[in-house]
């Protein structure tokens, strides 16, 4: 299985470290889990996620 870090989900997303850092603070976005100091978000997680925008049901997401 492989990991991203913060950064890395922030440039699949075209979005700032801090705004995916953000998503994790308020509970939205994909689930990072936490190992040592660091945050590593699953790539299995990162696609649950955006299956769940895809088919609208997450309150917010893809653009209409």
């Amino acid at each position: 299985m492989r990991y991203l870090t913060t950064s890395e989900v922030a440039e699949r997303y075209r979005t700032a470290e801090s705004t995916v850092r953000y998503w994790r603070q308020i509970k939205k976005g994909p689930r990072g889990i936490k190992v040592g100091k660091r945050v590593l978000y699953p790539e299995a997680e990162l696609l649950r996620y955006e299956r769940t925008l895809i088919a609208g049901q997450e309150e917010w997401g893809l653009a209409s």
